[in-house]
């Protein structure tokens, strides 16, 4: 007894000691009381106060211009950023330095883009379960919200009631709107559909009055375990008051999951269907009153037409109106990567676990909008925004389950920019790197196939440098340029039009850090890149999926 009592006098001494650490950093009281959060849990916060910028040069205006959302205003996914937008030519993007670089403790992976307005970059440190309000000069801090559990989407951003919001969602599922001047909570609400449970992966969509909540739902990881009864989750969506979370309808992939009769070969009961997981942010189109998303495979039987599939939803009441169907019959779960019991295989039955991990853009070419989207299969895929019909498709190499397009494609209207993260040890087969489309016609334009790099210390700090190369992060277009990264964490930049490489930066280092945490690149993947107010940020590390782990957030700006 007398132990666990001077366990527990250690364990608020360590926290009276770093909230002294906060108060001397001179934090308001609202930040002062999401910081207490903080040092209640590991104790270990006085970096947090390292990170804070000075008391008096803490003040976010939200006055001045939107520079970077990943859904952008109008809740689409371009991710086109043009000069002006970005306050970036070209000419800028082939003459950039690193400007500082902030690093995040206990942390292997940055995965979430940011919001960027005027002179802040609202970041969230996933791994931390922190969003940070940072000056895009020093990179100092002026508010950091924690909510006390791992984050997952990238951030969202619009003005609701006159009052700057962010809205973000967490690994259990929970929605989040923060004031964005001081980093207060607004309110907290579960984005789950009914009698079914998810992670949410894509970022909620902030459109007029609603919030527009993608879920993915699966059962992919839980399928490993033998004993249990796979699979029984889905993909769904919601949608919720943008004023105080309160949910206004729900779409359901598929119906809720019963027991189907199959047994596996250990002798556990099988259920379905399950799957269709919605991984990825909707995308509006305001004109058709339409919402599009796109989904994952199947992760039982029997499997359904909405797994692998691109699926326009009515804005107003969430009904189906249409479904395209890229792969029919992928059923897979994580028992199929070490011929588990739960990996039940049909004459019919696929299981490659081509995912779409990326949204649909919508593209205004010529006379015509259309909506494409990259798989993991490494299809490119353009459809009739009305129907759901195909007008064009390509495709590179033969995808694998990390490999083809994984987290999704860019587009500057006249040319689809797409990522190939194909590993490197499938021979012939493989094709990592970034292929070109013109939009109307599907035709192709450029292209540059990634090479290993593995010279000098590349070599000892990049496990499997000989394969892990390919490019897999969503890329950006901005102005005449688009910027990519591999997984062996180098920073490419092209020229959208003739495909000539114009700039590369090699993160796989250890950083200096503004804010005196240890500071080490890794593989560039998922969100990660973005631009605004004259920069470009990029997000250093991915341990996930066996990948290189990192921890810095790295600013460049264009040399003087």
């Amino acid at each position: 007894l007398l132990m666990f009592f001077y366990s527990r006098f250690q364990a608020s001494f360590r926290s009276y000691l770093s909230l002294a650490a906060l108060l001397s950093a001179g934090l308001t009281a609202a930040q002062l009381g999401m910081a207490q959060e903080q040092t209640t849990g590991d104790g270990i916060e006085d970096w947090i106060a390292a990170t804070m910028c000075a008391a008096d040069d803490r003040s976010v205006d939200l006055e001045q211009a939107l520079s970077f959302s990943f859904t952008e205003t109008d809740g689409n996914n371009s991710r086109h950023l043009n000069a002006a937008q970005a306050g970036l030519t070209t000419a800028d993007l082939s003459k950039l330095e690193l400007a500082w670089a902030v690093a995040f403790p206990q942390t292997s992976s940055l995965r979430a883009a940011p919001v960027i307005i005027g002179s802040t970059i609202f970041y969230s440190a996933t791994d931390s379960g922190r969003v940070f309000a940072l000056d895009i000069n020093t990179g100092c801090a002026k508010w950091v919200y924690d909510a006390d559990t791992r984050l997952r989407s990238s951030l969202a951003y619009e003005v609701i009631d006159d009052l700057g919001t962010l809205v973000f969602s967490d690994q259990g599922g929970m929605v989040r709107a923060v004031n964005a001047e001081n980093g207060e909570v607004i309110w907290v609400a579960s984005g789950q559909a009914s009698n079914n449970q998810a992670m949410i992966t894509g970022t909620p969509v902030i459109y007029e009055d609603k919030i527009i909540v993608p879920l993915s739902g699966s059962g992919v990881i839980t399928g490993g375990n033998p004993r249990y009864e796979c699979c029984e989750n889905h993909g769904a969506v919601t949608a919720l008051d943008a004023r105080t979370g309160e949910k206004l309808w729900e779409y359901h992939t598929m119906p809720a999951a019963e027991y189907t009769g199959m047994v596996s070969s250990t002798g556990v009961k099988q259920r379905g269907p399950s799957g269709a997981p919605i991984w990825t942010t909707p995308t509006i189109d305001a004109t058709r009153g339409q919402i599009y998303v796109t989904t994952g495979e199947n992760t039982s039987h029997p499997t359904t037409n909405t797994s692998d599939a691109i699926i326009a939803l009515n804005l107003e009441t969430g009904e189906e109106i249409w479904a395209f169907q890229a792969l029919q019959n992928d059923m897979w779960n994580f028992g199929c990567s070490a011929g588990g019991p739960n990996c039940i295989i049909l004459d019919d039955t696929n299981a490659v676990d081509f995912d779409f991990g990326g949204p649909a853009i919508l593209v205004e070419t010529g006379d015509r909008e259309l909506l494409i989207a990259g798989q993991k299969s490494g299809d490119l895929w353009a459809l009739d925004p009305v129907t759901g019909a195909l007008v064009w498709n390509q495709r590179v190499g033969e995808g694998t389950a990390l490999g083809g397009n994984h987290w999704g494609i860019a587009t500057d209207s006249e040319r689809a920019f797409m990522t190939i993260n194909d590993p490197g040890n499938m021979g012939g087969r493989s094709r990592p790197g970034i292929y070109t489309y013109f939009v109307g016609t599907g035709e192709p334009s450029w292209y540059y196939e990634a090479q290993p790099d593995c010279g000098g210390e590349r070599s000892e700090r990049l496990r499997r440098c000989e394969s892990l190369y390919g490019f897999s992060a969503t890329p950006l277009s901005v102005d005449g340029a688009v910027i990519t990264g591999g997984l062996d964490g180098r920073l490419f930049i092209f020229n959208s039009d003739s495909g000539e490489l114009v700039f590369q930066y090699d993160t796989v280092t250890d950083f200096e850090t503004v804010n005196g945490v240890e500071g080490y690149g890794g593989s560039i993947d998922s969100h990660s890149i973005a631009a605004g107010s004259g920069m470009v940020f990029v997000g250093s590390g991915y341990g996930t999926f066996g990948q290189v782990a990192g921890n810095v957030l790295l600013a460049f700006k264009p040399s003087e």
